[in-house]
């Protein structure tokens, strides 16, 4: 399986200190070894870097960690292939075109093999469950909906069709348009909203700190979405079980609760994640 990063904010933002501590899982303090890859939304653009080697020891790591590109949606992702060869192909997150703009979505999970949907417009490139799952996505929403709806329209199509795919396997996703972003937990996946008074922050993978006080304005808001809590001195918010939530400007403005939540220690999500022949 695999770990995933969102950031999305209200004002453009640089990503370097959570991705410095990130990108460290990507073989160094964890196993997630067979590529990583990271998307800016900037103004209609996409700025897009991928690798098929560890993120821990590449040099594209290395340039995102120096470069200090500030946007204000963010999705990053390391890869522990499950499904896929190790190829730049297979490596997330993947971007497509809808509605005259781009999408990014990045994956953790399995499906299974029963997962095979039809698919119109969009075909995947590489041989992934989680590429299938993001064409098959856009695929309805372009069925649809003609032209873009509002995003609480897109916010009621993407959790229904979430409930669907998820029903083939584990579906922890994020998913953007560069506007807001979508993310849905099947089991683990946290997030954080930093807003002022803002205060110190510790890395859990380096034994790095920042003083968000110093770098931000009291205007600033940013919410870092990602599968285990990246600090070890802050209160990270847990989704629950088959949950969905939108952010914009760095906030929640609408989350799908299950009728009757469920959330799950990170041992029992490994617990899942071993059975489902995955890993965290």
């Amino acid at each position: 399986m695999c770990q995933l990063l969102g950031m999305n904010c209200n004002l453009p933002t640089d990503i370097s200190f959570s991705f410095s501590g990130f990108s460290k899982r990507g073989g160094l303090t964890d196993h997630h070894t067979d590529g990583f890859g990271i998307g800016f939304f900037e103004g209609r653009g996409l700025r897009l870097f991928l690798d098929d080697k560890p993120c821990a020891q590449s040099p594209v790591s290395d340039l995102i960690r120096n470069y200090h590109i500030k946007s204000e949606n963010v999705i990053a992702h390391i890869r522990k292939a499950t499904q896929g060869r190790t190829i730049l192909e297979n490596t997330h997150p993947f971007q497509r075109e809808l509605w005259g703009g781009y999408w990014m979505f990045a994956h953790n999970g399995n499906l299974n093999a029963d997962f095979q949907p039809p698919s119109i417009f969009y075909q995947a490139v590489g041989d992934t469950d989680s590429e299938r799952a993001f064409c098959y996505l856009l695929d309805r929403l372009r069925q649809q909906f003609p032209h873009k709806p509002s995003h609480d329209i897109l916010f009621d199509a993407i959790a229904q069709l979430c409930a669907e795919i998820r029903q083939f396997g584990m579906f922890n996703m994020i998913l953007s348009d560069g506007e807001v972003m979508f993310a849905h937990a099947s089991t683990l996946l946290h997030y954080i909203v930093r807003e002022a008074p803002f205060g110190w922050a510790h890395l859990l993978d380096e034994d790095i700190s920042i003083d968000f006080a110093k770098v931000t304005t009291p205007e600033d808001c940013v919410a870092v979405i990602t599968t285990l809590p990246l600090t070890d001195n802050e209160t990270w918010q847990q989704f629950a079980c088959d949950e969905i939530i939108m952010f914009q400007h760095g906030k929640i403005i609408r989350r799908q609760y299950p009728e009757n939540p469920v959330y799950l220690t990170h041992e029992q999500g490994l617990e899942i994640a071993r059975k489902a022949g995955v890993s965290y």
